[in-house]
């Protein structure tokens, strides 16, 4: 199964947006689990485990785990999650943004040896820095184009065309358009800017909206959702992370990351039925 249509099945199956992220701080773990070997992978699995019915995907941040040498604690989470948890699409977060060779070895990292179903890219060196992923035509690729920080202003709001269109209104185009090829690539837009998110789904109507910005970053959930839903009362997969995972620094970190997950999965469903009935 493509990762689209994986992703259609999870807003079916769940009916949720929520995406939860793993930025597996050690800093902030739980005593029980601090300086064990394993602990970032019992720390996500744990929380994967306790959310995985609440989601429509898992996001993992790269980052996190390459800084502490834990990139086979990252593989075996990922095969845990398509184990135990099957249908609940994986996002590498990784941000990778290279050409030729370098990102053929880079798309092979993410989807052969990491196993992901989709990965955040950047755009910004053209499309054949993204034709290597797209040689994996089931798996996806969601481009930055609005990002959710504040200096994302500072290039992707530029003008570059006579019209008045900016830098993060012709990657929507190019992503709704001529780059498509595998029908496979969605956009990230940061809730914290709902108004750019309103104009990238005009631009792009059935293209998959990666959306960080809510919980920690204080991004709306009502104003993102009446924003970012597609005709179909979806297409959005709206990402919390800090908010769910450090919700108690306890033994009931699971509990706790489950009780608020579930509350950002019924405030996005609460704002679904509200604003679906107009698209």
């Amino acid at each position: 199964m493509s990762f689209v249509s994986a992703l259609q099945a999870a807003w079916r199956r769940s009916d949720s947006l929520l995406c939860v992220g793993l930025d597996p701080d050690p800093a902030r773990f739980p005593t029980h689990l601090k300086g064990a070997p394993d602990a970032i992978l019992r720390f996500c699995t744990g929380i994967v485990d306790a959310t995985a019915d609440l989601v429509c995907a898992f996001k993992p941040q790269i980052a996190y785990f390459a800084a502490e040498r834990a990139e086979a604690q990252l593989e075996a989470l990922i095969a845990h999650i398509h184990a135990r948890h099957p249908g609940v699409p994986v996002i590498l977060d990784a941000k990778r943004g290279d050409i030729g060779s370098t990102a053929e070895q880079y798309a092979r990292e993410v989807f052969e040896r990491y196993g992901a179903d989709a990965v955040t890219l950047s755009p910004y060196m053209g499309f054949d820095s993204l034709e290597p992923y797209l040689a994996y035509p089931d798996r996806g690729a969601i481009l930055l184009c609005r990002t959710s920080n504040a200096g994302g202003s500072d290039l992707q709001s530029l003008g570059i065309s006579e019209d008045g269109e900016r830098v993060f209104e012709r990657v929507a185009r190019l992503v709704a358009g001529p780059w498509n090829r595998t029908g496979q690539l969605g956009l990230v837009v940061g809730a914290t800017f709902p108004e750019e998110l309103r104009r990238v789904r005009a631009l792009a109507p059935q293209v998959p909206l990666l959306v960080p910005g809510i919980g920690a970053q204080g991004g709306d959930i009502d104003a993102t959702v009446a924003a970012g839903l597609d005709a179909g009362g979806a297409g959005m997969i709206v990402s919390s992370s800090r908010a769910v995972l450090y919700a108690a620094g306890d033994t009931s970190f699971a509990d706790a990351a489950r009780r608020v997950a579930t509350e950002t999965r019924d405030a996005l469903r609460a704002a679904v039925r509200r604003h679906a009935t107009t698209r």
